[in-house]
């Protein structure tokens, strides 16, 4: 358990001072990093600051906790947050806290390809049943939420901006479809981060994240997230935490600890150097297509300027030359490497079709095979635009 901290107001002041009152023992600034894996209660049946098993509590987890709790709940206090092992670890909980063998899930037609192997692989057998639907038709949404199929849903599941075809969506407006449907509005909001969306002031119920991406932001730690308001899902998910026990290291949260302090001055870098980017690759021939909610003409601009306050470090492009054009570009950048993952401080290339959603190939969560997805990383923007500009020069 933490030392109470006073709530500010400003972002990246609850970056640095929420949950990180200093040690009380010797002052140390910088919380310690508490590897006990149990603790000695003062008698039977009297614990000592709440503490006893380190699957159930530790006091480093617990900072980053009440660290991402005021990032994403904002200064009001309400919001509970508990973290995760992995991303899909958090994803895993919440919904075992929420459904049951027959609970349906709607889900975006373009979710993040662990998300729907995990719905529909690990999750299937046991009795959960899924719609996909395209989260940006708030009509179409509607209509799979009342469709026999899905009737009862217990889940509206969203990405946005969605990976990586990079939709946005109306937040505000799938909430209220979701609640008049009986449902939850669960909101992947790994890309946007809570210092560009805040899903739970736009009337979300939940929101998870992989704090593996830009919450971490050094590619150095996996992790996963779950952020709710309402106190009786608090409890619920803090159940599954406890019981089910896929919970994050001391040193794990230590590290996410430390990447959530610089989210800030992070983001707002990642994003100056993707908006010049996008709008560079829109010139260079070979490339078919830039999709960036940050350009005037993606379809889904204007929404993304009023519920974001930045379009993100995300790009994807689609080029002319189809498999063959974007595996080659894939392979050829210098700065850009070739890998899984997003949201660290270097920049990182990824193709899609054959890598992070090689698990939805053959579906119709299917990525176009002629589609790269850029990770902007802080880097130099010069030094990232030629890097691309000698991998497209030599298609």
């Amino acid at each position: 358990m933490t030392n109470e901290t006073p709530r500010y107001e400003g972002f990246n002041t609850r970056a640095i001072h929420a949950g990180q009152a200093h040690e009380e023992v010797y002052g140390a600034v910088v919380p310690p990093v508490h590897l006990s894996t149990t603790y000695a209660p003062v008698k039977v049946g009297e614990l000592r600051h709440g503490y006893d098993y380190g699957r159930g509590t530790n006091p480093t987890r617990d900072s980053l906790q009440e660290q991402l709790a005021a990032l994403e709940g904002g200064v009001d206090g309400r919001a509970r947050a508990f973290t995760f092992g992995s991303g899909l670890a958090a994803e895993n909980a919440l919904i075992h806290a929420v459904a049951g063998p027959g609970a349906h899930i709607v889900m975006g037609n373009d979710v993040y390809g662990g998300t729907y192997r995990l719905i529909n692989k690990i999750l299937g057998p046991w009795g959960v049943t899924h719609t996909v639907v395209d989260m940006a038709d708030v009509s179409a949404v509607e209509q799979a939420l009342a469709s026999t199929d899905a009737s009862g849903a217990r889940i509206l599941w969203l990405e946005t901006p969605s990976n990586p075809m990079m939709k946005v969506s109306d937040i505000a407006a799938l909430a209220g479809a979701a609640h008049a449907a009986g449902a939850l509005l669960v909101v992947d909001n790994t890309f946007a981060t809570p210092y560009l969306q805040l899903p739970l002031e736009l009337g979300a119920d939940v929101v998870v994240h992989s704090t593996t991406k830009y919450i971490g932001g050094h590619s150095d730690v996996i992790g996963g997230a779950v952020v709710v308001n309402d106190p009786e899902l608090a409890e619920k998910v803090k159940f599954q935490q406890f019981a089910a026990g896929a919970v994050n290291g001391p040193l794990d949260a230590y590290l996410t600890t430390r990447g959530l302090k610089t989210l800030g001055v992070r983001m707002d870098r990642h994003n100056a150097n993707a908006a010049t980017i996008a709008q560079h690759l829109q010139g260079v021939p070979g490339v078919e297509r830039v999709l960036y909610p940050g350009l005037s003409d993606h379809p889904g601009h204007e929404l993304a300027s009023r519920q974001m306050r930045g379009y993100g470090g995300m790009v994807s492009v689609q080029f002319t030359g189809g498999a063959a054009a974007a595996k080659q570009v894939a392979e050829t950048t210098r700065l850009f490497q070739l890998a899984e993952s997003l949201g660290g401080i270097e920049s990182l290339m990824n193709y899609p079709a054959e890598m992070t959603h090689a698990s939805v190939a053959g579906t119709e969560l299917a990525v176009p095979d002629n589609l790269v997805r850029l990770s902007v990383g802080i880097e130099d923007v010069a030094d990232l635009i030629d890097d691309l500009d000698r991998a497209i020069a030599s298609l």
